[in-house]
């Protein structure tokens, strides 16, 4: 039988956590809390997130961080990630965030000013060299082009089955390498996710006004 962890985040606010929950074969077991998280990549001595904390801010119901702006020189925020262990017999994962913004305040990728703003779900295999190249082009995993949701106010909630067609940071489908798709969710050390436009999952978005984007909930079933 294969260990199935649930991670339900908003038992995680303040860094406090309920003890694990057994749901029939599956035991479930506490998000870490939002010291756990880090907003980055960061990839050798440099953080991609320009000018953005390296954690966010715990909140009464998950964490938060707010958006950089309103210009490209004040920053833009990647990747939102923390290390879950190994995946391997994970399901699915269900993502549950909440946009707030002042009126008219747009989203904006730092790459591609003329795209829309997105967010979607992301891992990444356990010691990746983050240059594509060889065995590390299967080391990314994107969720699939139409789960991408556009960055905007209000709650939202993205759901994204690991049998789906994610893609590689080459855009290569997992159908075209499943195994390795497989054993990058086995050496699974990153998971969360990435802020950019269609044409760059996680290439960056900053907000030309005051906005936040807070976090309740994220589960690996």
């Amino acid at each position: 039988m294969k260990l199935m962890i649930r991670y339900s985040l908003a038992l995680a606010a303040f860094g406090t956590v309920a003890a694990p929950i057994v749901t029939g074969p599956a035991l479930a077991e506490p998000a870490p809390g939002a010291s756990a998280w880090e907003i980055g990549p960061i990839i050798g001595r440099r953080n991609y997130s320009v000018n953005m904390p390296l954690r966010p801010t715990p909140t009464r119901d998950g964490f938060a961080f707010d958006f950089p702006g309103p210009e490209r020189a004040d920053g833009h925020v990647h990747y939102v990630t923390f290390d879950p262990g190994s995946l391997d017999g994970a399901r699915k994962i269900r993502f549950t965030y909440r946009i707030d913004a002042a009126p008219g305040v747009r989203f904006v990728p730092q790459e591609a000013p003329t795209r829309h703003a997105t967010i979607a779900l992301f891992f990444q295999r356990r010691g990746d060299n983050w240059r594509a190249k060889g065995k590390y082009e299967h080391y990314r995993w994107f969720a699939p082009r139409d789960s991408l949701q556009d960055i905007r106010p209000g709650t939202h909630t993205m759901t994204v089955s690991l049998d789906d067609e994610w893609i590689s940071v080459l855009a290569r489908p997992r159908s075209e390498r499943p195994e390795t798709f497989r054993e990058a969710l086995r050496e699974a050390g990153r998971v969360g996710f990435v802020l950019g436009s269609r044409g760059g999952y996680g290439h960056g978005v900053f907000a030309t006004g005051p906005a936040r984007l807070t976090v309740t909930g994220f589960e690996i079933l």
